[in-house]
């Protein structure tokens, strides 16, 4: 497993772009919420919107647009 220590900006979009394919995919938050947990990351509610990070370190990521956590 790899840990995202530095937050690099082609790695953030790649895996933007994973987890927005995912969500094409389901149709509910929940179920998204559980695909990527079997990816290595989740989603985490904070007062600056939803954070995407890595399990099991919760190593943040990015802010996830709203329209992906509608």
């Amino acid at each position: 497993m790899s840990v995202i220590i530095k937050n690099d900006a082609f790695i953030t979009a790649e895996v933007m772009n994973l987890i927005t394919r995912e969500r094409e995919h389901v149709l509910s938050f929940r179920e998204w919420k559980h695909r990527l947990a079997g990816y290595g990351f989740s989603v985490r509610n904070t007062e600056h919107g939803h954070v995407l990070e890595t399990l099991p370190h919760h190593v943040e990521i990015c802010v996830l647009p709203a329209e992906l956590c509608d």
